[in-house]
């Protein structure tokens, strides 16, 4: 594996959906997540990091040190159990066995050193506060929640066979955003990479997993999904440059004049004001 990263990060993160419910919600009968006061889409941090884990486990798990800790159906307690029945954490003290697990399960999975965990449950490894941090993605323009009636043909039982007749269908519902960019802003410490171990390698797949994890996470429901922008802003040290906000304020979206609603990526314009970019701060379009 390679160095520990030295730099500071931060990003903006553009994409947008079509046709397509990008992240429902639950305590909402699934409808795609929105702002009440503004009407502006949303798309929580974890359905991104779950994009993330997601490619990650497709394309790289095999590799040492690429394992996923939080997937679906992981029994954590189980996993964490692994980490405490390694030589070198069964070897040391009582008080230095937490500590020896925790280092481990960040050596093993790739989601714990770039996003952290909490992993003090009935198994004890410790906390880990991982050097990637996401915002929630907000729609550059308030979104319109279209719902579409569907029927099923087919049935589950004899019994609900009986019941229909004739044209009588089972009937569902489905919940769409015809079109919305989303803005999504990143920040990464080197000074908490050195903590969990994340590397330069484990960070190009990070970016490897911004650019490609939508178009290996198809899916009806999500309709068309795409990443669009990702412009980078890199630190000449561990502490940073500048503020956040203030890199972030270079990179402007704004939907350009038309008589009708946004449908297209193409609809909006992307500008980076990069002669006002500050010294220490290198600025990397990556796409």
């Amino acid at each position: 594996m390679s160095e520990i990263i030295k730099n500071r990060y931060d990003f903006v993160y553009l994409f947008d959906v079509k046709d397509g419910n990008p992240n429902g919600d639950p305590d909402a009968g699934n409808l795609p997540r929105i702002d009440p006061e503004t009407g502006n889409g949303l798309v929580t941090d974890v359905c991104l990091k779950r994009k993330v884990r997601n490619y990650v486990i497709a394309y790289h798990r095999e590799s040492e040190g690429y394992d996923i800790f939080i997937k679906e159906k992981a029994i954590l307690n189980k996993l964490i159990k692994e980490a405490h029945e390694q030589e070198q954490v069964k070897t040391k003290e009582r008080g230095e066995k937490i500590d020896e697990a925790r280092k481990f399960m960040c050596r093993k999975y790739f989601d714990v050193r770039a996003f952290g965990a909490v992993m003090s449950l009935r198994e004890n490894a410790g906390q880990v506060r991982g050097p990637i941090q996401l915002t929630f993605a907000r729609s550059i323009d308030p979104i319109v929640s279209l719902e579409h009636s569907i029927t099923r043909v087919a049935v589950a039982t004899e019994e609900e066979a009986e019941r229909q007749s004739g044209e009588t269908r089972t009937m569902g519902r489905k919940f769409t955003v015809p079109y919305a960019l989303y803005r999504c802003h990143g920040f990464i410490s080197a000074s908490l990479a050195e903590q969990t171990g994340f590397s330069e390698d484990d960070l190009n797949l990070f970016w490897e997993a911004l650019r490609n994890m939508f178009e290996h996470d198809r899916s009806a429901a999500r309709g068309q999904m795409e990443a669009r922008k990702l412009v980078v802003f890199k630190h000449d040290g561990k502490l940073g440059n500048a503020p956040a906000h203030e890199l972030f304020s270079l990179v402007k979206v704004a939907k350009k004049e038309s008589p009708t609603p946004p449908r297209d990526f193409s609809d909006y314009r992307v500008s980076i004001d990069a002669a006002n970019l500050p010294a220490g701060v290198v600025l990397i379009e990556m796409i």
